[in-house]
């Protein structure tokens, strides 16, 4: 594979780092520039991923050795297909939230647009280097990047959002020392950071106990931060007490790219048949992932607030997810990844939805939503796309992300998945229907329990402006596109990104 420099890749991160902490001089000075420079600067790391993929594409992974120095002694900088694919979803997502957000913010923190933005370019600054960095040390100063941000957005909210948060630094902080220990243990017996450069020594380590701690230590951090079941305390409240702009941000990026790390790990940092043969983690993690589809489901269904339910309907996400890198062969690999990149829009898009009905009623209990759809029709539209997705309807992308995920099940011999697969978006179905019922049959949900009570009259308003309308819809389209071009994104993405260890 022609491996060439470039410093593309790390001008996806400096830009937002660096904006990051001009904003709060720029704000003290002229507060109004403030938003327009914060885009600015997503719009060009948006802008440098999609010519990195391309490049990607066309000549095979690029990467970058910091100040020079080539690795193990500098850090490397390093952008291959699966990389490529994870930066174009957080750029463009963060770009399509950040254009929502301004109206958002205004109506629901007003006076903290300037604390937002900073943290908010920090939190993207993160998540793009763990993306891009090909080092396990630096991987780790980003990984904490991305948490301190997300735990300092969560806490806007004021009120619960602060318990929240608080929350989620405890669990996020045990999960960031698992992480380290495992690095610590890594480095003791390799003496080298490097991704690549592990490849090559660890074969001859597996036999080793440190490397099986240090392995353990990973997973289980890892598992932390993306709020693997049962390790998931922290998401629901963060999720349904935050700002609706950071539930929206968080929800679509933060456990995506805790899974992409898992990946990036336990397939290219050690070879597939450790995780397979020596230890049976991808067994661990296939059953794990397939009881977070359901009781994510089920706790989905009791919930009455509209952004809980989104919070644990995650829950049961990230387990189709991690049933994919579970099952351990090269389709419940393909669908694992597709699902992440799926329910990255899906879920975007739903908290958006959530934040655009905060925004013009102040409502969040779902059956307050009579007859939604007669009020903000468009609103209601995304609603139900990212729905048609979330159940796996064609054309769009759910249907063949859940669809690989069934191959993938067939191929490792493992009916009983297939039947959680099924049951779980059976379930999905049930909450996310009883929603559309309150939106667009007001009278039939009023019959079946709603209360008997008319259609409150804060909702009878327009929709909300265009600036949060804009993004909702380009949400929505980018939800059918991958469904329409799934093939496209398998083949020049995903598929040369498919360890050659995996079961075809």
């Amino acid at each position: 594979m022609n491996v060439h420099q470039s410093a593309v890749p790390v001008l996806i991160v400096l830009a937002p780092l660096l904006t990051s902490f001009v904003l709060p001089v720029l704000g003290w000075w002229y507060r109004p520039a403030v938003f327009p420079v914060a885009l600015t600067a997503l719009a060009v790391s948006c802008g440098t991923a999609i010519v990195t993929a391309r490049d990607v594409v066309v000549n095979g992974p690029v990467h970058y050795y910091m100040g020079g120095w080539p690795p193990p002694w500098g850090i490397e900088f390093r952008v291959d297909a699966l990389s490529a694919l994870m930066l174009l979803l957080l750029t463009v997502i963060t770009l399509l939230v950040g254009i929502y957000s301004k109206q958002s913010i205004l109506k629901e923190i007003p006076s903290k647009e300037v604390p937002f933005y900073s943290v908010y370019l920090l939190l993207v600054a993160g998540l793009t280097g763990q993306v891009s960095t090909a080092d396990m040390f630096n991987l780790y100063v980003f990984l904490e990047i991305t948490s301190l941000a997300s735990y300092a957005l969560v806490s806007l909210g004021g009120g619960a959002a602060v318990v929240s948060a608080f929350r989620y630094v405890i669990l996020g902080t045990v999960g960031a020392a698992f992480y380290l220990l495992a690095v610590g243990y890594l480095y003791s017996m390799t003496g080298s950071l490097n991704m690549a450069d592990l490849s090559r020594i660890l074969p001859d380590l597996y036999d080793s106990n440190t490397v099986l701690v240090g392995f353990a230590f990973f997973v289980i951090g890892i598992s932390i931060k993306m709020a693997l079941f049962p390790m998931h305390t922290w998401l629901p409240g963060a999720y349904s007490n935050a700002p609706s702009a950071v539930s929206a941000l968080i929800a679509a990026t933060t456990t995506k790219v805790a899974a992409y790390v898992l990946i990036r790990v336990m397939f290219f940092v050690f070879e597939p048949r450790f995780s397979i043969e020596m230890i049976p983690v991808t067994t661990v993690l296939s059953w794990m992932g397939a009881v977070a589809m359901i009781l994510g489901s089920v706790m989905a269904i009791a919930q009455s607030d509209f952004k809980r339910m989104l919070a644990y309907s995650s829950v049961a996400q990230i387990g189709y997810i991690v049933l994919g890198i579970g099952l351990a062969n090269a389709n419940g690999f393909t669908g694992g990844i597709l699902h992440l990149v799926n329910h990255a829009f899906m879920k975007g898009g739903l908290f958006l939805v959530a934040g655009a009905i905060v925004y013009r009623t102040g409502l969040r209990e779902i059956r307050e939503f009579r007859g939604l759809s007669l009020k903000m029709p468009v609103t209601a539209a995304t609603f139900t796309v990212c729905t048609f997705a979330m159940i796996g309807i064609p054309p769009t992308g759910g249907f063949f992300s859940k669809l690989y995920l069934i191959l993938g099940a067939i191929d490792a011999g493992h009916w009983v998945f297939v039947g959680v697969i099924v049951l779980s978006s059976v379930l999905a179905l049930a909450y996310l229907a009883n929603v559309l019922r309150y939106i667009y049959f007001p009278k039939e949900a009023t019959a079946g329990g709603g209360g008997g009570q008319p259609v409150p009259e804060a909702i009878k308003r327009d929709e909300v402006p265009w600036t949060m309308l804009g993004p909702m819809l380009a949400i929505t389209a980018v939800i059918v596109l991958l469904g329409v071009f799934n093939g496209e994104v398998v083949g020049r993405f995903i598929e040369p990104a498919t360890p050659a260890g995996l079961a075809r």
